[in-house]
């Protein structure tokens, strides 16, 4: 059973950079691709990232791209979103998902999901 517990968020100035971890604690990861949304006030979940399960694979939406990257390390059991030149509309709570299918970019593809990390970023 996938346990998934994310951890990195915070207050972060515009310009400036944060990485996310999301914790297996369930052992189930090694095998599954992963991914990352994020919800802010008032919107729908919406797509961040995904990897693959080796972590060759990986994807992004296209409000991020060239700004995140998704890696992982499956030793650790852990994913990982590093997110640089962080903007006001890059505040939401981010959830770290697994076991996706289908497109991989609707929430309702993926079955498991973490209870999510607040990312303000603010002057």
């Amino acid at each position: 059973q996938v346990q998934l517990v994310e951890s990195g968020g915070g207050l972060v100035q515009p310009g400036g950079s944060l990485r996310l971890s999301c914790t297996d604690s369930g052992r189930s990861f090694s095998r599954l691709p992963m991914g990352w949304f994020r919800q802010a006030p008032g919107k729908e979940r919406e797509f961040v990232a995904s990897t693959s399960w080796t972590g060759s694979s990986t994807f992004y939406g296209d409000s991020v791209k060239g700004r995140f990257t998704i890696s992982r390390d499956n030793a650790k059991g852990t994913i990982y979103l590093q997110m640089n030149n962080l903007q006001a509309e890059d505040t939401a709570v981010y959830y770290c998902a697994a076991d996706p299918e289908g497109s991989w970019l609707d929430p309702a593809d993926w079955s498991s999901w973490g209870q999510g990390t607040l990312v303000t970023v603010s002057s």
